[in-house]
């Protein structure tokens, strides 16, 4: 039996891209396969966690949280998809809209689970944000995948978002048709990008791309999870 670390489950409201505001039951997995160097999100796998099986995990959700308010199950993380083998036994078992939160670069993983996912929201990983070098060709093999799977693409940036990085993520998501939406850094509830700089990059995005637009974190200026 497959068994996989759960960082924390809570409901609450979705904060970033196209679903903001709606209710989700959020499932945080331990462990990601990246560092990036804005990351704010606690998945030590070193304590606080719950060990599931596909049906331990079950049985809590429906015992704690009424799924009939839920508008659909968040898999974040880490990186939910180092636990695609767990999340193929799971995800049949739940009833509801999966969407998967994943930083796509596990395009072999997401075959696993493909078809059992509802919504993915994928982030393009810069280098000026990230500090991690060589993503795109990673993000192009895993948005390969996600065809006929409705998918969207979110993009953490700051004030070093170069013109040579607008050129590749536009051409990216051109290619893929998926829309883009940008994500300015933000320290706790505070963006730490100018609105000057975040109206410029929308327009150099926008000449490149048309289904792009500016999406903020909300769920930090609700004082929610």
């Amino acid at each position: 039996m497959t068994k996989t670390k759960i960082k924390e489950l809570f409901a609450s409201i979705q904060g970033e891209g196209p679903y903001i505001g709606y209710n989700q039951l959020f499932i945080r997995f331990c462990g990601c396969n990246l560092n990036c160097q804005y990351c704010d999100t606690d998945f030590d796998t070193q304590n606080n966690y719950t060990e599931y099986a596909p049906s331990e995990l079950i049985q809590k959700i429906k015992a704690d949280y009424d799924l009939t308010k839920i508008h659909s199950i968040s898999l974040t993380g880490g990186e939910p998809l180092l636990s695609a083998d767990f999340l193929k036994e799971f995800l049949p078992l739940i009833g509801k809209k999966i969407y998967l939160e994943t930083n796509a670069t596990l395009p072999e993983q997401l075959i696993k689970v493909k078809d059992l996912i509802s919504i993915i929201a994928a982030d393009i990983k810069l280098e000026s944000s990230t500090g991690i070098k060589g993503t795109y060709k990673m993000h192009d093999e895993f948005f390969k995948q996600c065809t006929g799977v409705e998918t969207f693409a979110k993009i953490v940036f700051n004030e070093n978002f170069s013109n040579s990085e607008i050129v590749e993520v536009t051409k990216l998501a051109r290619k893929y048709n998926i829309p883009l939406v940008l994500q300015p850094e933000m320290n706790k509830d505070k963006i730490q990008v100018s609105s000057n700089i975040i109206q410029t990059i929308l327009d150099k995005c926008l000449n490149e791309y048309k289904n792009v637009r500016v999406i903020p974190q909300s769920h930090k200026f609700m004082g929610i999870e």
